[in-house]
């Protein structure tokens, strides 16, 4: 039995949005994976690492998983960073069990952190890498490990409702600029792999679910300002199918020289 649009979208505005659990769209919408498997290499890394930051950490979910995969071993100095209020109190209670210090820290602003404190820093998705504070807090030797969200990212689901965006949007992120950059603050890249991934919206509540939970992919995104598109999406998924997209990721393996 097909389902009112109205029903749909009541379901994804009632779907909290805190953390980046994403189980909720098993069956609603699908993405494939890069082939590297972030969070297991992370959980390798910290099985050898002494003490390790995880900038952006979102509700904790992908460190709590690589420590998971660390155990037995485990970083003598574990501290994240979070900028956003209700994933700083999700974060806190998920990490706290595993002895991870949670700190409240705006994106844009220095990592409050002496020098040279970490051995490793990991990231997945940070809103923008500020290369130079994640040179000085790490030690010589030690090792950047991050996952980036890369060019034009998920941009037809962003451009069917925001109309088709600059040039200069369009190339933001690039991997290659992020290498310059990188090395501009005298850190020295050892691996960078980048792929295109294949996302599907199997119906209109993941939708409204995706752009309130990512909400730097529609900015001000809401339901009433947007409803006539979400209408018009959920009739075209209706008929055609799931509304296909594709993400763009790229894994950095940097070093600060020793």
């Amino acid at each position: 039995m097909n389902r009112s649009f109205e029903d749909l979208v009541t379901e994804g505005v009632a779907v909290p949005t805190q953390g980046w659990d994403f189980s909720w769209f098993e069956g609603r919408a699908s993405e494939e994976r890069p082939s590297w498997g972030y969070a297991v290499s992370a959980g390798e890394r910290l099985a050898r690492a002494e003490a390790v930051l995880d900038i952006q950490t979102g509700g904790g979910e992908v460190l709590d998983f690589a420590l998971g995969r660390a155990e037995p071993a485990r970083p003598v100095l574990a501290v994240a960073t979070e900028g956003w209020p209700p994933n700083v109190a999700r974060a806190t209670a998920l990490l706290r069990p595993r002895g991870v210090v949670v700190v409240a820290a705006a994106d844009d602003a220095p990592l409050p952190f002496a020098d040279g404190t970490f051995d490793l820093v990991l990231s997945r998705h940070p809103v923008r890498p500020c290369w130079d504070e994640i040179a000085r807090v790490l030690r010589p030797g030690g090792a950047y490990f991050a996952q980036h969200v890369g060019p034009a990212s998920v941009f037809e689901l962003v451009e069917y409702f925001l109309g088709r965006l600059p040039k200069e949007v369009r190339s933001a992120r690039d991997p290659e600029r992020e290498r310059a950059d990188a090395e501009a603050a005298g850190l020295e890249v050892a691996g960078l792999r980048a792929e295109r991934l294949r996302m599907g919206f199997h119906d209109i509540a993941a939708v409204v679910h995706f752009l309130r939970k990512v909400v730097w992919m529609v900015p001000g995104f809401t339901v009433e300002a947007y409803e006539p598109q979400l209408r018009a999406l959920h009739e075209r998924i209706a008929k055609e199918g799931p509304f296909v997209a594709h993400s763009t990721r790229h894994l950095f393996d940097v070093r600060k020289p020793g």
